[in-house]
């Protein structure tokens, strides 16, 4: 089973990287972005004004006043749906890695850093499907969700993995598992909801003129109004579940394991430090006084802390945690 799940991943991989070449040829080349306008313009011709007149060159009307090509429209759209079958048939493989892996070492797939990574990539995919089944018009996002999939997992299989082995004493605990799957849960949403909110300013730095990398990608995305909503819920439901995970049963299960609510594990600090700024980003967002860019930054701060609790603090520090190194 564990060699299943290894070839899964294999699979989970390249299906999310089909899809994320799906959704970059609808996102170039689709009847709205430049490049697919581009391609659709009639060249310019030579007419002549009357009799003995020299030929003048008549440009072709403005970019966004050209409809695009049927064949072509047709042809972007296709692949747009195409990227959503191919990224639902990848969280499908992904899972059959994480439940072949939980089979092989007979317990939960959360006991190390590979499997901790497998299981909040596989949620924020997850999450991404039921968010696009309510929001067809947010399909473009999918690129960059599919981008973050095949980075992260290509992180897990490359850098992280680690062979199926049993847990020490100290996990086998209920309140592991309740401290461990609300984690995973709320940092697969804070992933997904890192999308939107990095696209956020782009958009909004791509309406304020700006068209320079990366601002031009905020062509195809889209409003920064829709941006800033999907941010703000994803968040919004994602912080009670991270509230309950790091800060109510971690201490719970630490006191059961070692004998104190709280000694200021590196792990635990840097949690802190990620609800607090995810508190700030929440609270920041409902105050009208602050400008959504400003809040924004902030929510990207908090992800931004997410990966210094994952991959710096278990690679540079020593912990009591489980995922206190490779």
């Amino acid at each position: 089973m564990s060699a299943l799940s290894d070839q899964l991943l294999v699979v989970a991989i390249l299906s999310y990287l089909a899809a994320m070449v799906c959704h970059a040829a609808e996102y170039a080349f689709g009847n709205r972005s430049h490049i697919g306008r581009a391609a659709s313009r009639p060249a310019r011709e030579l007419v002549a004004v009357g009799f003995g007149s020299s030929a003048v060159k008549v440009d072709e009307p403005p970019a966004d006043d050209m409809p695009a090509a049927p064949s072509g429209r047709d042809r972007a759209a296709l692949a747009g749906r195409a990227a959503v079958v191919v990224t639902a048939l990848a969280a499908l493989v992904h899972l059959g890695t994480l439940v072949t892996r939980g089979i092989a070492a007979e317990r939960m797939p959360w006991g190390n850093m590979y499997e901790f990574v497998l299981s909040v990539t596989f949620v924020g995919s997850a999450a991404w499907l039921v968010v696009l089944s309510q929001r067809p018009a947010i399909r473009h996002l999918g690129l960059f969700v599919a981008t973050a999939m095949v980075v992260l997992l290509g992180i897990a299989g490359m850098v992280l993995y680690t062979e199926v082995a049993p847990l020490v004493p100290a996990l086998k605990s209920t309140w592991f598992v309740v401290h461990v799957s609300a984690a995973v849960l709320s940092s697969g949403i804070f992933l997904l909801g890192f999308v939107p909110a990095a696209m956020f300013l782009i958009r909004s730095g791509y309406d304020r003129g700006k068209r320079s990398f990366p601002y031009s990608l905020g062509r195809r995305v889209p409003e920064a109004a829709a941006l800033d909503r999907l941010t703000f819920r994803l968040h919004a439901f994602a912080f009670p579940i991270w509230t309950f995970g790091a800060l109510i049963a971690g201490p719970i299960w630490a006191e059961a394991a070692w004998g104190r609510y709280w000694g200021w594990d590196p792990k635990e600090v840097w949690a802190f430090i990620s609800w607090i700024v995810y508190a700030g980003y929440l609270h920041a967002r409902a105050t009208p006084s602050v400008k959504r860019t400003t809040a924004t930054w902030i929510a990207v701060i908090g992800w931004l802390t997410m990966l210094m609790n994952l991959f710096g603090v278990n690679i540079f520090f020593t912990g009591l945690h489980s995922y206190g190194g490779l």
